[in-house]
């Protein structure tokens, strides 16, 4: 998907709740990430990921809701192909 598609869907999915609700992250690899979140106690219940087109739309994606208000932190290790919000 490309990044106005990622970010109309989570757009979409967020809908009127607060974004600070949510966390917003990248990675390459979503399930070894879900199962990290989850082992830290974070509730996944609602986890929804989208494969990038580049590493650097999955960063700015990233980026624009990380300055909305969504929890998470700018940068990380490896190749951001997934975004993902829980």
């Amino acid at each position: 998907m490309n990044k106005y598609s990622i970010i109309a869907a989570i757009d979409s999915k967020v809908g009127s709740t607060k974004c600070g609700i949510w966390t917003i992250g990248v990675t390459d690899d979503p399930d070894t990430r879900k199962n990290q979140h989850a082992n830290e106690g974070n509730n996944v219940t609602y986890w929804s990921e989208w494969k990038t087109d580049t590493e650097k739309e999955g960063r700015e994606i990233e980026k624009h809701f990380l300055d909305k208000g969504m929890k998470g932190g700018p940068g990380g290790p490896g190749n951001a192909s997934y975004v993902y919000v829980f």
